[in-house]
């Protein structure tokens, strides 16, 4: 395939080699600048549909990227962060607005703001050298989009490991046809945190890729601290795998991740000094969580109670009610629960690290819960992905696919390397050294996410979303022993567990070039991600 072909790649290219980078639109308000990167009218085309539909309000917001000392509760430390805080201010708009946010990098460093989940304009999707060029030190840059879905998302940077620094935060986007039906709501943000303890990200980086076989990286504040040595669980692993007796030629290592960090945090709150949430007896209470780690997966519980998943990655699914679930890097969950009176546990154990988040909820009086608490439901039952259906109103149906790709996730655990189809991504170099996956407009377009490492690699979709249709065994070439989901839920990341094969699907509507990649932070840095490439029109 010619690279001239792709619709933003080739063309965009060339507008950067002519015209000093004037083919990125830095500003909305630069006239044509959007036209040049696509190559076409497709992506203004799309944008003038959304805004059709919009709620004709604007929101403005500003955010500063800068260095700052942040105290987690009781351990300040000097970091990166939006406007001084970890994580960062919730911003909220509605449905159908149109949204206006002024970006100043007062950082040593390029960085952009990468706005997870969202089905934007692709020359929005703040990442580097492919849909922008970096916000550079001392610079603005204004982003402008329409908010097209409801739903829990947040943002963060798409530059090297900057979002392991603390720059992230929520953004809500509410529907304004939400019946309300709960009485409070709780947002929660789950992470993973080195900086400014004993080591920064990057030299969390460097230490594992020199550190040899099945390289590990262990913070030193955790000597003499008791651990799970093993890091291994289990995630909705498919049953061939699960029930495989070790030593077997189908039994898989499954490793939870290469990283012990010194804390994990709840709201930017170490649990020595947990955030409360507050409420009263009886109320229904609205949780939004979002896991912002870098490389940590959570298994979530709420002592006392059990708790109803109504939407995942800010759509709607048919009600499931569980006693715990587990949530991936860049994954969202929204929990409705009717809280008891007192004051009860809030945990994210991190999976396989002997650790956890912490925080409280209170709804009257009594002692607070310990910070090692461990509620009885963390035992209880387990959501799992094929739990998950999404209501009528946002499926995806099921049918025979335009066109079809497969991304099989690969790697080298000794020189901590991670690929997809073994290739290698270059930030700075975005369609060197890869084979972009093609696909039309208006194609149904299915996607096999295909693990052949012993690591858990959440994947992540940029400008759409997704239908999870099948769960099964990577070596199951025949597909007979998958899990077929005709109504699976809607999602822009999921965990693909060691071993397994996802099928997912999306419609090719939003023109643009857009990353799909593993949300472990690590795994992206070292160039786990693929390009979907829209093409010219003939």
């Amino acid at each position: 395939m010619s690279r001239r072909s792709l619709l933003l790649g080739a063309a965009g290219a060339a507008g950067l080699a002519s015209t000093g980078g004037a083919w990125l639109a830095l500003r909305p308000e630069d006239p044509g600048a959007g036209r040049l990167l696509a190559g076409s009218d497709a992506v203004q085309r799309a944008e003038d549909f959304r805004r059709s539909a919009g709620s004709g309000r604007t929101v403005r917001a500003a955010l500063v990227a800068e260095e700052a000392e942040v105290d987690l509760g009781g351990r300040v430390v000097r970091t990166w962060s939006y406007d001084g805080r970890i994580p960062g201010s919730v911003l909220r708009c509605r449905a159908g607005d149109q949204l206006e946010i002024d970006v100043r990098n007062r950082l040593p460093e390029p960085t952009t703001v990468h706005w997870h989940g969202l089905r934007l304009r692709n020359d929005m999707d703040g990442v580097p050298n492919l849909t922008q060029r970096p916000i550079a030190p001392g610079e603005d840059m204004r982003y402008s989009f329409t908010a097209p879905d409801p739903g829990t998302y947040w943002f963060h940077p798409h530059m090297g490991l900057q979002r392991e620094r603390g720059l992230f935060a929520p953004l809500i986007i509410d529907d304004p046809a939400d019946p309300g039906d709960y009485d409070v709501e709780f947002v929660v943000v789950l992470d993973d945190w080195i900086d400014g303890v004993d080591a920064t990200p990057d030299d969390v980086l460097a230490a594992l890729r020199t550190g040899g076989a099945g390289a590990r990286y262990r913070s030193p504040v955790l000597a003499g601290k008791i651990a799970d040595e093993s890091a291994s669980w289990t995630y909705h692993v498919p049953p061939a795998l699960a029930d495989a007796p070790p030593g077997t030629p189908s039994a898989v290592t499954r490793l939870a991740s290469s990283i012990d960090f010194p804390f994990y945090l709840l709201n930017g709150r170490l649990p020595t000094a947990p955030p409360t949430f507050r409420a009263e007896p009886g109320q229904r209470a609205r949780i939004r969580l979002i896991n912002a780690a870098g490389a940590t997966v959570f298994r979530v519980a709420l002592g006392g109670h059990r708790l109803t998943v109504t939407h995942t990655d800010g759509f709607p699914v048919e009600p499931v009610t569980v006693d715990t679930l587990q949530i991936a890097s860049g994954e969202r969950y929204d929990l409705l629960v009717t809280l008891d009176d007192g004051a009860f546990p809030l945990v994210g154990v991190a999976e396989g690290k002997g650790a956890q988040a912490f925080g409280i909820v209170r709804t009257g009086s009594g002692s607070a819960p310990p910070a090692d608490a461990a509620p009885a439901a963390l035992s209880g039952r387990l959501l799992a992905l094929s739990d998950l259906r999404a209501t009528a109103g946002v499926r995806i149906p099921r049918q025979a696919p335009d066109a079809s790709h497969t991304a099989y996730l690969t790697g080298d655990m000794n020189a901590f390397a991670w690929r997809i189809n073994a290739e290698t991504y270059h930030h700075d170099r975005p369609f060197d050294g890869i084979t972009p996956l093609p696909l039309h407009a208006g194609q149904h377009v299915q996607l096999e996410l295909v693990n052949q490492t012993p690591m858990y690699h959440p994947m992540h979709l940029h400008g759409h979303t997704f239908a999870v249709h099948g769960i099964g065994d990577y070596r199951d070439v025949e597909r007979t022993g998958n899990t077929v989901l005709p109504e699976g839920t809607r999602k822009d990341t999921v965990m693909v567990a060691p071993g397994e094969r996802l099928t997912v699907s999306f419609a090719a509507d939003n023109p643009g070039q857009w990353l799909v990649h593993c949300h472990n932070a690590y795994h992206m840095a070292t160039g786990m991600a693929a390009v979907l490439s829209y093409l010219a029109d003939p």
